[in-house]
C-alpha cells in the first residue's frame, strides 16, 4: 500500500529522526537516492559527459538539488546550477563548487542544451504557485529536450491538497523523501508530477501509524474482496437490489445489474422500468415491478443510476433510504439528496457523485471541486455522514474517519456514458458481500479503473460495456500472484 502524509507530519517525522543522526547525514541520504535516480534516468554508460541543470531555490529542497548535483558532477557530469532567490543553501551550493560544478550567468543559456533538470526551486513548503521571478526559467526548462525531475515534488504544487494554485513547474519525474505527500497523489497536483519515484530515508520509525492518504495495491485489493467458501449459497454471497434506469434510459438498469453480477453477488433484484431490457442481457436477474420495499430480501441497495426524472422516482429513493441495509446512491439518486435523511440512517450509506453532483450537493461550482478535490471529498462525508466516492481524474474514496484512499487505476478511457452504472452496480455487490462502505468502494475503483486499462490497452477508447466485461479479467489478475 501506498502510503502519504500531510507536510507538518512529515517535518515532524524528520526532525525526530534527524536528532538521532550526524547532522546533514539525512539530507545526504536524500540527494544520494536522487542522485542514483538520475543516473539511472540518464541511463548506463551516459552520466560522464551529461550535461545537467541544477534549479536551486533558497530552502532545503534547493539544498537536496544541489548535494545531488554535487555528486553527479564527481561522476563526470557537466553541472550547472541556476540560483533562483536571494541566497542558495550554504553546504549544498559549496558541495556543488567544490564538486566542479559552476554557477550560470544566465539562466536559460545550460537549459538549451540541457540532458536532464533537477527541479529544486521550491520544497514542500511552497504555497501559491512559481513566484514571477521563477516562472520564465522554469518554461525554458519544461520547453527544453531535456527529462525534469522534481526534487521531492514538482515546485508550484501543494503538497497536501494536490492544488495548483499558479504557475507550476511539470516534471517527468519526481523523486520523494521518506513518505509520498498527498499532492503527488491527487490531481491536478499529480499530473504534473510524471512517474513517482520514493527514496528510503530512514522516516518510517518516525511517522505516525495512520497516514493522511493511502492507495490500494493488488495484495490489499485480494486480501479485501469476498471468495465463497464452501458452505456459501446466493444469500451468504450477498443478494443486491438495483433500482435503476428508466424508460428512457434502460440501459443505466442493464450496466447497473451486469456491474453487480461481474462483482460476485449472489444474485441481483432488479426493481425499474428497465426490466424487460435486464432479463434480455441477463435471464438470471429477479426482476420486481416495485416499490423496492416489496421487491424481497437484500443485503444491499444500489439506487439512482438512469432514474431520470419520471414518476416515482424520488419515492424509490426514499424508499431505499427507509431501508435498514446498505445502501449506495449514485446519479440521479443524488439530486436533491438531504443530508439530515443520510444522516439519520441506521444502515450505512456510500455516495458516488462526480464532479458536477459533488458541486451541486456541495452549493458549489464544478471547477472548485475539481481543483480541491481532498477538501471536496471530505467535506461531503462530513456533511452526509457517509462514505463518499469521489469520482474523477483521481477518484477519492472517504467515511470521515480514516485516511482518504486515492485509486490509482483510473484511466481516461473510463470518462464514457455508463461506466458510473457499472461502477454502482459493482461497489452494490461489495457492499452486499459484507465489505465496509470504504472497502467496497475502494475495491470497486480498483477493480474498474484495471477492467477500463484491460479494455483499452491504455491506447484504445472503450465502452462501458466493454469495461463490464472485462471486469473478471480485472479480478482474476488481482486475485492471482504474479
Amino acid at each position: 500500500m501506498r502510503t502519504a502524509y500531510r507536510v507538518e507530519t512529515v517535518r515532524a517525522a524528520e526532525a525526530a529522526l534527524m536528532a538521532r543522526l550526524p547532522e546533514g547525514a539525512l539530507m545526504g541520504r536524500a540527494a544520494a537516492g536522487l542522485a542514483a535516480a538520475c543516473c539511472s534516468l540518464l541511463g548506463k554508460g551516459r552520466v560522464y559527459g551529461a550535461r545537467v541543470v541544477v534549479l536551486a531555490g533558497t530552502g532545503d529542497n534547493g539544498g537536496d538539488a544541489l548535494y545531488a548535483g554535487a555528486r553527479l558532477a564527481r561522476r563526470g557530469a557537466g553541472t550547472t546550477a541556476v540560483l533562483l532567490g536571494a541566497r542558495a543553501h550554504e553546504g549544498g551550493l559549496a558541495a556543488f563548487l567544490a564538486a566542479g560544478g559552476r554557477i550560470a550567468d544566465d539562466p536559460f543559456e545550460p537549459l538549451a542544451g540541457a540532458d536532464l533538470v533537477l527541479d529544486g526551486i521550491t520544497g514542500i513548503g511552497g504555497r501559491g504557485g512559481l513566484r514571477p521571478d521563477a516562472v520564465p526559467v522554469a518554461r525554458a526548462a519544461r520547453g527544453s529536450d531535456a527529462v525534469v525531475v522534481a526534487v521531492d515534488l514538482p515546485s508550484g504544487v501543494d503538497a497536501d491538497t494536490g492544488e495548483v494554485a499558479g504557475e507550476a513547474l511539470r516534471a517527468d519525474v519526481t523523486v520523494t523523501f521518506g513518505t509520498y505527500k498527498p499532492g503527488l497523489l491527487v490531481d491536478p497536483a499529480h499530473a504534473y508530477a510524471g512517474a513517482l519515484r520514493l527514496v528510503e530515508i530512514g522516516l518510517d520509525a518516525t511517522l505516525p501509524g495512520v497516514p493522511d492518504l493511502e492507495a490500494l495495491q493488488h495484495e490489499d485489493v485480494a486480501r479485501l474482496l469476498p471468495v465463497p467458501g464452501a458452505e456459501s449459497d446466493k444469500y451468504r454471497r450477498g443478494v443486491v437490489g438495483v433500482v435503476a434506469g428508466s424508460a428512457r434510459y434502460p440501459g443505466a438498469a442493464v450496466l447497473a445489474v451486469t456491474g453487480a453480477l461481474r462483482g460476485g453477488a449472489g444474485a441481483v433484484r432488479y426493481v425499474g422500468a428497465g426490466g424487460e431490457a435486464v432479463l434480455a442481457a441477463h435471464p438470471e436477474t429477479l426482476v420486481h415491478a416495485g416499490p423496492p420495499q416489496k421487491a424481497g430480501r437484500v443485503q444491499a441497495w444500489v439506487v439512482g443510476p438512469g432514474l431520470g426524472e419520471e414518476p416515482g422516482a424520488r419515492e424509490a429513493v426514499a424508499d431505499v433510504l427507509a431501508s435498514d441495509v446498505p445502501v449506495l446512491v449514485d446519479a440521479d439518486g443524488l439530486r436533491g439528496l438531504d443530508p439530515a435523511a443520510v444522516r439519520g440512517r441506521s444502515a450505512p450509506t456510500l455516495l458516488t457523485p462526480h464532479a458536477g453532483e459533488a458541486a451541486a450537493l456541495l452549493s458549489a461550482t464544478r471547477e472548485e471541486v475539481e481543483a480541491g478535490r481532498l477538501a471536496a471529498v471530505r467535506e461531503l462525508s462530513d456533511r452526509f455522514g457517509a462514505t463518499v466516492l469521489l469520482k474523477g481524474s483521481t477518484t477519492l474514496v472517504h467515511d470521515g474517519t480514516g485516511p482518504v484512499r486515492v485509486n490509482p487505476t483510473g484511466t481516461s478511457w473510463l470518462a464514457t456514458a455508463g461506466s458510473g452504472d457499472v461502477l454502482s452496480g459493482l461497489a452494490g455487490s461489495l457492499l452486499a458481500a459484507g465489505l465496509p462502505p470504504v472497502d467496497a468502494a475502494s475495491c470497486a475503483a480498483y477493480l474498474h479503473g484495471l477492467a477500463a486499462r484491460r479494455a483499452s490497452s491504455g491506447t484504445a477508447p472503450v465502452t462501458a460495456t466493454e469495461v463490464a466485461g472485462s471486469l473478471r479479467g480485472a479480478w482474476s489478475d488481482v486475485m492471482t500472484p504474479s
